[in-house]
């Protein structure tokens, strides 16, 4: 689905041509959009690059073990976001 969504705004990525039937607030309008989907799809590949070190760290048996307090990361919160290197509580006190 990550992937699917990365393809999607990509696909919406293409360099905004200035265009004689626009006018420069259609213009403006259009470069917002396109600065919105670029942090979009920086922030989509970023948690994919996360998902693949996680997928590939499963087995490790730091995998699940909060970086900060060393204490287990509740399976809920793995189930929401496997990348996840810290629990709800240090993620909190560090201001993450």
């Amino acid at each position: 689905m990550l992937i699917a969504e990365i393809a999607n705004i990509e696909a919406g990525l293409k360099p905004i041509k200035k265009d004689c039937s626009l006018d420069s607030i259609d213009h403006k309008m259009l470069k917002q959009d396109q600065n919105i989907n670029i942090q979009r799809y920086e922030v989509a590949k970023i948690r994919l690059n996360k998902l693949k070190v996680a997928y590939i760290n499963i087995d490790n048996k730091e995998y699940g073990v909060c970086q900060e307090c060393e204490e287990d990361i509740h399976i809920e919160r793995l189930k929401l976001m496997p990348e996840s290197k810290y629990c709800v509580a240090c993620m909190s006190e560090l201001g993450l």
